[in-house]
């Protein structure tokens, strides 16, 4: 099959509004804009930017991602669609030749005029977005000189943080972390301050991460204990948060959970659909990802309606718990899944 059938193949066959293409000569890079649902507003989602071995994987990763965006904003209850961009780039991108892609990026979210907006993903910074927003403005939390955009880290943190909390009185009858072990697999924008609020709080801490001396260092500040990436599965733990890549639970890798707890911030956890009853056979509690990772959009969201104060809007982070809460009580009563119980609610946002 040809890159061309692959990409009309994955196209033809998604349910969502439609897909933005465009090839990036000067970088080499394929640009996707997966535009999913706006049933209830304006598709909006992060950039991601990452090498992937075809176009054809970019594009798939964007339609995924701009899935989970359309059930982030329907559990949220937010007048916002569901949509996704990737950047994939054919390598590592610095200095001018980043900045140059970045804005010819902007300059297609201004020819689109306002079907998509944006923010920061995997593989964008706050400094990536600035410059995209220096050629459109549907960029989310941008300040008022434009040189600055705010960074959802510490929001999508503190979301999950409340989470685990929801996620530990599920399971073991009180939310108080103390003592509990909780695994963080990726210390980056969002395990990093996670890892820190957890440890303010009595967390025994366990902490991976491919970056070696990024890991330990942190594990010497926390007292924590790293765990080499391959050991993650096998340790026992109370919580495991995979923090970084998507898809770590599988029919490989679920059997091998040393876990009562799945609750991290990292898109697409599950492989597939089937890995929800396959964590529910084993007596896993599974806290869907796009609910308890969506307090960087929520941030975003809220910024967009004015609230510039951030306490406030750590404050607002509490409702992601809150959510989890209610999807744990719907599952638990009914006998199902955490994921069919967060769908349920999704579908009575879209009015589906």
């Amino acid at each position: 099959m040809t890159m061309t059938e692959k990409l009309t193949e994955l196209i033809e066959g998604w349910d969502g509004e439609g897909v933005v293409c465009r090839f990036d000569r000067p970088t080499g890079t394929w640009i996707f804009i997966a535009l999913h649902n706006s049933t209830l507003g304006t598709p909006t989602g992060g950039t991601r930017l990452q090498s992937y071995p075809t176009p054809a994987a970019g594009l798939l990763d964007a339609q995924r991602l701009a899935e989970g965006m359309t059930s982030k904003w329907a559990v949220l209850n937010f007048d916002k669609g569901g949509g996704k961009a990737v950047l994939a780039v054919p390598g590592p991108l610095e200095g001018e030749a980043r900045a140059g892609l970045l804005r010819r990026y902007g300059e297609l979210l201004r020819a689109l005029n306002g079907c998509f907006a944006t923010g920061e993903d995997l593989g964008t910074t706050p400094q990536d977005m600035a410059i995209v927003a220096s050629e459109t403005r549907y960029v989310h939390g941008v300040d008022a000189s434009g040189q600055r955009v705010e960074d959802p880290g510490p929001f999508t943190a503190r979301g999950v943080v409340s989470g685990m909390y929801a996620a530990l009185e599920q399971a073991f009858g009180s939310p108080d972390v103390t003592g509990k072990s909780v695994l963080i697999q990726g210390v980056g924008d969002v395990g990093e301050p996670i890892a820190r609020e957890l440890a303010q709080a009595g967390a025994r801490l366990l902490l991976s991460d491919v970056d070696s001396p990024r890991v330990e260092a942190l594990a010497a500040a926390l007292n924590a204990r790293v765990v080499a990436p391959a050991a993650v599965c096998e340790t026992p733990c109370d919580i495991y948060a995979p923090c970084a890549i998507g898809a770590t639970l599988d029919a490989e890798t679920i059997p091998r959970l040393g876990c009562s707890v799945v609750a991290g911030s990292a898109n697409n956890q599950l492989k597939e659909p089937v890995d929800a009853e396959r964590l529910k056979e084993r007596g896993i509690l599974y806290a869907p990802d796009y609910v308890i990772n969506g307090g960087g959009a929520l941030a975003f969201g809220l910024l967009s309606r004015g609230e510039t104060d951030k306490a406030l809007l750590m404050a607002r982070m509490g409702s992601v718990g809150e959510s989890l809460r209610e999807i744990f009580k719907e599952a638990a009563a009914e006998d199902e899944s955490p994921v069919v119980a967060a769908r349920h609610r999704v579908e009575r946002a879209l009015g589906s």
